[in-house]
């Protein structure tokens, strides 16, 4: 079993559409759906506002490149292009951890990849007030690993500059419910 949490986002086209792709595609494994967030771009690249959500998706048959796979596929469905790094996009996928569980019952043990093409946990989430926000709402619980030790996202997002934090906004748009 692999239990992963996803942060998805879109700035080109209909958003919420592209939101509602991911959730519509990911419906027979979603354990969470996050409300919807506005957020300004990060990485300096002048574009358009991004529609945020976070995902908590379950599958007993899927591992972190499963996942990682599963959302490209979304991301090349709604015309993604890479072409400057952090720029505007259409639609994006990102796993940000990933944990199996043990079968005898145990707890579950995150994932850890060092590849370049899917670093888990991923390295920049615990900085990210519109990963941390929507991540909250749908798991109020969640723990991040960050330098090796486990910590409360609440926690994370609590030492963000304030500003940072106030640039997550939360609008009145929703993805749907989840389906199990």
């Amino acid at each position: 079993m692999s239990r992963a949490v996803l942060s998805i986002g879109s700035n080109l086209g209909d958003r919420q559409a592209h939101l509602r792709g991911v959730v519509d595609a990911f419906a027979p494994w979603l354990v969470a759906v996050s409300p919807v967030y506005t957020t300004a771009p990060w990485g300096g690249v002048e574009q358009d506002d991004y529609l945020n959500a976070v995902l908590v998706v379950d599958d007993p048959d899927a591992g972190p490149w499963e996942w990682l796979r599963r959302g490209q596929e979304l991301e090349q469905s709604a015309h993604r292009v890479r072409e400057v790094r952090w720029g505007a996009r259409t639609l994006d996928v990102d796993v940000i951890t990933c944990a199996t569980a043990d079968l005898a019952g145990g707890p579950a043990t995150p994932v850890h990849s060092a590849d370049p093409a899917l670093i888990l946990p991923h390295p920049q989430a615990w900085h990210r007030a519109f990963v941390l926000v929507p991540w909250l709402a749908a798991e109020p619980d969640a723990v991040l690993e960050v330098d090796g030790r486990p910590r409360p996202v609440r926690e994370l997002l609590a030492a963000l500059d304030p500003a940072e934090r106030d640039g997550v906004r939360r609008t009145e748009l929703t993805l749907g419910a989840v389906s199990r």
